[in-house]
């Protein structure tokens, strides 16, 4: 059957012409059939088409995959489309679009609900005949209506389209006052109606959007209709012409008498219609001759459906036309031009692009892993010290600097407690240092921040207890069990045994990220409230002597013991006495400080400032809280606050029974042979440890939402992590593993997100220079004692609170949990929400919730060692309820690895 539609007799154009010099990148051949005579124009096209560079338009999610044509985007801006209809001496917004459309009811003067555009047959081949004939502007200058009605107006009258004493009248009519309804449906309670899919919420949310202009109606003043349809060269904010200040690309005018057989609103309609869709629009941007258009307008009548004019007695009559359309929409996106290119910086024809590396495959051969890590990170080592000329960078430097310090002060000093004072805060920050410089110099993911944990002091406490007990030198046992270290991890990383993360699902790693950020939000507030126990709001104060250099200094009690053989022990207890406005201004010091923090996270992306300076002060926002903070606290000299405390050198925090370097066959008395060899059971539960935080550290970090390009090394990191702390323990310093929260802050500061209201992650500056400055800066903090003694410590816990909130979102965990007291109406459009029932989605999240609180009651009780392998039970656990509470489909959505979900039913995807 031939698609040969005349206009009329006479008629130069018909359905079929579509020679042009810019050929549609579109085409639609229905499989099996053969078009002669469209094989006839590509051989005409090809030989008479001169070369031209490819024009390369950035993805769209949406556009690329084509699942809709309608809801999609023409190349990087999403069309937005208003119809105005001459109504007496107003223009009268009547339809608008957003891939959908809406239409307004002229008797209440409300918005319709969206719906998909239907047109008539005759009014798109009118539009096509009328536009074969009209004024085509390409590239106009132009930045207001008026000037493009003037050129409008000069143009038609050239092409002899209208009289001279036209001209005038036309040019009045296309600047006449303009009417837009853009109030919500209010309901009778005072409710804003909601609607599934708004045009306007799509609108205004949306961060790049380009609209068009489309001009119908009668003006009895001209002969016969005219068409003028203009593209700006770029896309500018127009005064009074929309209903919101969306940049304009296209203006398309259709107005002529009445006496015509032209119907103008179902004409301007199909206009509407024709723009909104992102492959029309697309053709129309990239257009060079009149001709072009036309040929666009046929190619989408080629996608188009027609309905026979036959009674429809059931809306499921109408259920084929469905599945017909999609398969229609599936064939339609073809592009043949090798100027179009699909993606970011892709040239003409590229190769489909090859599968991401799965770095926890076993290659079968010993040290396989480790060596797939080298090859793939070091790749990248140049571009590791390149990528890190960022100001954002040095923000990141500035804000885990600070997030590594306290904690390293703050463990430090519980290490000197739990373990006589054989280590303590000198230890700790010169092995944060020193192992920090070496990590960030030679990992395969320098983007990890290492440190001391919660479960190694655990440990230290555990193993010091045992060796007091036995009568064993604690620090020369750590030599043997770091011994043991170097050889567990030689033979798992030999045997690739770091496969068996692959086990570690989503599930898992939630419960466990979640963990930790509550854990640094419950230390935050465990903390302040110590402050407010020291320092209690009372009426009355002891009075304070301000003639010492040090008013605030404690009270020294002594307490003399006399022993049976004559000696005498003296004891000195500081007792910290409590003073007037400590406690609120801690509080202050430390709310204030996350406020501002997390008020210049979201100032970034606000529309206050130019860009690039909003987005420095954004990046800079937790360096600016800490010095404001610092500067409050200066200010305020009549309240005490408790400072930074950090060693005045490098020397060890008990110069007495120890020194930097410990003899492995024991330092007062020998070391026992057999212990020796019993070192390797606490080595194998430190290894447990050290293993589960820094393997599931990297699983969260390098998740493919983060869009992390250069790869991880789970294989590698561990070798080095765990022989870096076995050799440290000759040393006397503490082992060290990756922090969870300070690696996924350390990320999110590096984080390059999109521009507009919905930012999303473009890129993370994966470099080796901000962890090796912070390790550096961490060291160097020994010899910075009269500066660091200046930060109030509650200005610190303000950033942990900001690092455990902050490090919550983009956790589905988290997301669900909110859903629980979100109502259905407002749930995502991610396939956990909506292709698993709600009801189940929610089981899901209290068994995970469950597994939480049994985490945080072994933490929180004397059994808190066990904590990891408590964790590694909720793996077996994920395994049950898979074909068992939950199907497969469901753990599918739930539990995914990335978080785009891909079904094996949907088309164009190979799974």
């Amino acid at each position: 059957m031939e698609n040969n539609f005349s206009f009329e007799e006479g008629s130069e154009m018909s359905y079929e012409e579509n020679d042009s010099a810019f050929p549609s990148p579109v085409r639609l051949i229905p499989p099996g059939q053969s078009d002669i005579f469209a094989l006839e124009r590509r051989q005409d096209e090809k030989e008479n088409e001169p070369p031209m560079e490819a024009i390369v338009i950035p993805s769209s999610s949406e556009a690329y995959l084509n699942l809709n044509t309608n809801a999609t985007t023409r190349g990087d801006a999403q069309a937005y489309v208003e119809l105005n209809e001459l109504q007496g001496s107003t223009w009268q917004e009547t339809s608008r679009w957003v891939g959908y459309e809406e239409n307004l009811n002229p008797a209440t003067g409300k918005w319709g609900p969206s719906h998909v555009s239907y047109l008539t047959f005759k009014s798109l081949i009118q539009l096509r005949k009328a536009m074969s004939s009209g004024a085509v502007i390409f590239d106009l200058n132009a930045s207001s209506l008026s000037a493009v009605a003037e050129k409008v107006a000069d143009e038609l009258l050239n092409k002899g389209e209208i009289r001279s004493s036209d001209r005038d009248g036309l040019l009045r009519a296309l600047l006449m006052r303009r009417s837009q309804s853009g109030e919500p449906d209010v309901t009778a309670s005072g409710d804003i109606e909601m609607q599934t899919f708004s045009v306007t919420k799509k609108r205004d949310t949306s961060d790049n959007m380009e609209a068009s202009i489309v001009l119908s109606g009668v003006l009895d003043i001209l002969q016969k209709p005219v068409v003028a349809f203009v593209r700006l060269r770029d896309s500018v904010v127009m005064d009074s012409s929309l209903e919101s200040p969306v940049p304009v690309r296209f203006v398309f005018v259709l107005v002529g008498p009445s006496q015509s057989n032209i119907d103008y609103s179902e004409s301007g309609r199909s206009m509407g219609a024709l723009m909104a869709d992102w492959v029309f629009c697309l053709e129309a941007f990239l257009a060079q001759t009149d001709k072009d258009l036309t040929n666009a307008i046929a190619d989408f009548m080629d996608c188009s459906i027609v309905i026979p004019p036959t009674e429809i007695q059931d809306k499921g009559m109408l259920e084929p036309i469905i599945d017909f359309q999609q398969k229609m929409l599936r064939d339609r996106l073809r592009p043949s031009d090798t100027r179009l290119a699909f993606g970011d910086r892709i040239r003409a024809e590229k190769a489909p692009e090859e599968p991401r590396e799965d770095p926890l495959a076993r290659t079968g051969y010993p040290f396989g892993g480790m060596i797939k890590d080298i090859k793939r990170r070091y790749r990248h080592y140049i571009s590791d010290y390149t990528d890190a000329l960022n100001p954002q960078v040095l923000a990141a430097v500035i804000f885990i600097y600070f997030a590594a310090l306290s904690p390293a002060i703050t463990f430090g000093g519980l290490l000197a407690d739990k373990t006589d004072k054989m280590m303590g805060v000198s230890e700790l920050m010169v092995s944060t240092s020193i192992q920090g410089v070496i990590f960030c110099l030679i990992a395969a993911q320098p983007v990890l921040v290492i440190g001391f944990s919660g479960p190694l002091l655990v440990f230290e406490e555990a193993f010091f207890a045992f060796c007091k007990s036995q009568g064993f030198e604690y620090i020369v046992g750590r030599i043997w069990v770091g011994m043991w270290l170097i050889v567990i991890v030689v033979i798992i990383v030999a045997v690739e045994g770091s496969f068996l993360v692959r086990f570690i699902s989503r599930f898992t790693q939630e419960i466990f990220s979640i963990l930790i950020s509550l854990i640094f939000i419950y230390e935050t507030f465990n903390k302040l409230m110590k402050i407010f126990k020291t320092h209690p709001l009372i009426l009355n104060y002891d009075h304070l002597n301000d003639t010492m250099d040090n008013p605030f200094h404690p009270v020294v009690k002594e307490h003399i013991e006399f022993h049976p053989d004559g000696n005498v022990t003296i004891h000195e207890l500081e007792i910290e006495r409590a003073y007037p406005n400590t406690a609120l201004l801690s509080m202050c010091l430390m709310f204030g400080c996350f406020s501002i923090a997390y008020f210049l996270r979201h100032f970034k992306t606000g529309h206050y400032f130019p860009g690039p300076l909003r987005r420095l002060i954004g990046d800079f926002g937790v360096p600016i809280a800490i010095f404001f903070m610092i500067a409050v606290d200066i200010c305020i000299e009549d309240a005490y606050t408790q400072k930074l405390v950090v060693p005045k050198g490098v020397e060890v925090t008990n110069p007495k029974v120890r020194g930097w370097f410990i003899n492995p066959m024991g330092e007062k008395k020998p070391f026992p042979i057999w212990m020796m060899g019993a070192c390797c059971v606490p080595a194998l539960l430190v290894f447990i440890l050290i293993f589960l935080e820094s393997q599931i550290t990297t699983l969260i970090v390098s998740k493919p939402e983060r869009k992390m390009m250069k790869g991880s090394g789970f294989h590698f990191d561990l070798l080095l992590l765990v022989t870096m702390g076995g050799i440290s323990s000759i040393f006397g310093v503490p082992w060290l593993s990756a922090a969870t929260v300070r690696s996924v802050t350390h990320a999110n500061a590096l984080t390059v997100m999109s521009k507009g209201p919905k930012p999303e992650i473009e890129k993370v500056l994966e470099q080796r220079i901000s962890g090796m400055l912070v390790a550096i800066m961490v060291g160097v903090s020994i010899f910075m004692e009269p500066i660091l003694k200046m930060i109030p410590m509650t200005a610190l816990f303000g950033i942990f609170l900001y690092m455990g909130i902050t490090s919550l979102s983009g956790i589905q965990m988290w997301d669900r949990m909110l859903l629980l007291i979100t109502p259905k109406k407002y749930h995502p459009a991610d396939a956990y929400a909506t292709r698993v029932s709600t009801m189940r989605m929610h089981l899901f999240t209290f068994i995970q919730l469950v597994c939480l609180a049994v985490l945080w009651m072994v933490k929180m009780s004397a059994f808190s060692l066990a904590l990891p392998f408590v964790l590694i039970l909720t793996i077996p656990l994920r395994m049950v309820m898979t074909g068992n509470l939950f199907s497969n489909l469901e753990m599918k959505c739930l539990d995914a690895d990335d978080a785009k979900v891909v079904f094996e039913e949907e088309t164009g995807e190979d799974v």
